[in-house]
């Protein structure tokens, strides 16, 4: 037998929170084919791994990086960090199915300018990934404020019957295409208006599919704890699983309820299938809310339309340099980006710690001046808050990347180191990996990532891209219910 690649000497972490072995891990064909002792064993590419850490390909559950696989497919920020399948369509914006009838609403515009919206149909946006022979495996949410904006007029109300319908069937026919459910953005203008029966409606459609339904919350501030019980209640409603997106306690009168938060998550977990994802900073970052104006907290803009001079720049010095408040700058520089530094880092901890909780970056690819999540998520889970700050134990690190995800996303054959299953790969360095990307200097590849499989193919290596691209579109698999058990 001569295989493809032979990996020797690996700590294999399986990605299934147990502690890792000592092993060697053979590849065909794009798939784990033997894990063992393979000392004697040919292989056309041989690989000493010399005591690293061999894990599944990391599963960024939360991104924004919908059309920039499409459009920047090597997609480095993230195959740097050792991810390998990246999940889109969240926040209730996605690139598809979507028809524009003028530039893209606020949030939507995270995803790119009009030109990038060519996607009328999920089918459409799946050929175009498969298509675009991106470097990363693809999985896709259908976002609820981009139906809104191909059926309303008028983003700022509730949908009509008609309306509606018109919704369901274009959610309808995407779980057809292989969507893998529907995610709401409820915070934003765009969708705040939305009735919780017009998404109680909309995720019936997701009854039949075992689809799952992933929501930006209706608050993250004060409120944070009603707007969970609603998204409950519309998981109950459809009797399908409900995640929620980037919990976390926003704004300083909300900080320190994360037990209160994650109390509420365990209940609602006793009687239904729930989770959530997290990420692995105490600041977020989107699009400029006025909203969300503060002196309470450090606002960073990333980016503005009418002033791109003003990237990287904190809204109370431009406030200060054109004499104005903090509201009438915000209102000048729209449209814009910024970074909140809006939460307490022990919630951020609590929550990440949590068993229910997967992680996300949430990184913005289309932002000039990006928060390091973008590049540093991953790393940043496995050396800081693992290694050095002793949050958790290296594998649990690895299984809330990886199997954790991997199950309640459905993702077949993936997310564990098991013989069969896609050759989904990274291999670190677990003394010296860290993300080296930070507010300052957000576009920088972490270290101690020595090599990243996708679908058995080296695609990074010592710090470079190889330039091999063999990522996948992959369609929901089965129920994903399942996966909660």
């Amino acid at each position: 037998m001569m295989y493809d690649t032979l990996i020797r000497n690996a700590l294999i972490i399986d990605g299934s929170n147990s502690p890792g072995y000592p092993a060697d891990l053979a590849i065909l064909n794009g798939r784990i084919e033997r894990i063992g002792d393979l000392r004697d064993a040919r292989a056309t590419q041989k690989i000493d791994a010399a005591g690293r850490v061999l894990a599944p390909g990391f599963i960024d559950v939360h991104t924004h990086d919908d059309t920039v696989v499409i459009r920047q497919p090597q997609m480095l920020p993230k195959l740097s960090q050792g991810v390998t399948t990246v999940i889109v369509g969240n926040c209730g914006i996605s690139a598809s199915p979507v028809s524009l009838r003028s530039d893209p609403p606020d949030p939507m515009n995270l995803l790119g300018s009009r030109a990038a919206f060519v996607y009328p149909t999920f089918s459409d946006y799946r050929a175009a990934v498969e298509a675009a022979n991106t470097t990363l495996n693809v999985a896709a949410l259908v976002g609820h404020t981009a139906l809104r904006s191909n059926h309303l007029d008028d983003l700022y109300r509730t949908a009509t019957a008609s309306e509606i319908a018109a919704m369901r069937e274009q959610l309808r026919e995407s779980l057809k295409a292989g969507a893998l459910g529907l995610s709401t953005g409820l915070a934003y203008a765009s969708a705040f208006s939305a009735s919780t029966d017009e998404v109680m409606q909309l995720t019936e459609e997701l009854t039949a599919f075992g689809a799952v339904y992933t929501t930006h919350l209706r608050s993250e501030f004060e409120p944070v704890l009603e707007a969970m019980y609603e998204a409950f209640r519309i998981g109950r409603h459809a009797k399908v699983p409900v995640i929620i997106s980037h919990l976390k306690c926003a704004g300083a009168g909300n900080w320190g309820r994360s037990p209160q938060l994650l109390e509420a998550l365990e209940r609602a977990a006793q009687t239904h299938p729930v989770g959530c994802d997290c990420y692995p900073y105490a600041a977020s970052s989107s699009t400029l809310d006025l909203k969300q104006v503060t002196d309470a907290h450090r606002i960073t803009i990333t980016w503005s339309t009418p002033h791109p001079e003003m990237g990287g720049r904190d809204l109370m010095d431009i406030a200060a340099e054109w004499n104005l408040s903090l509201l009438d700058a915000a209102r000048q520089l729209q449209p814009a980006g910024a970074v909140y530094y809006g939460m307490d880092e022990a919630d951020v901890r609590r929550i990440l710690a949590h068993p229910l909780s997967m992680v996300g970056s949430d990184g913005l690819p289309e932002d000039p001046f990006p928060h390091p999540r973008l590049w540093g998520a991953f790393p940043r889970v496995l050396g800081h808050f693992s290694r050095d700050a002793g949050l958790f134990a290296l594998h649990t690190a690895v299984h809330k990347m990886t199997g954790l995800s991997a199950a309640r996303f459905g993702l077949k054959e993936r997310g564990e180191i098991r013989e069969g299953h896609w050759a989904d790969l990274v291999l670190f360095d677990p003394a010296t990996i860290r993300d080296v990307a930070d507010f300052n200097d957000p576009q920088r590849a972490a270290e101690g990532i020595d090599g990243v499989w996708v679908n058995g193919v080296l695609s990074y290596c010592d710090g470079q891209a190889t330039g091999r691209r063999a990522g996948r579109f992959l369609a929901r698999e089965g129920d994903l219910r399942d996966g909660f058990e």
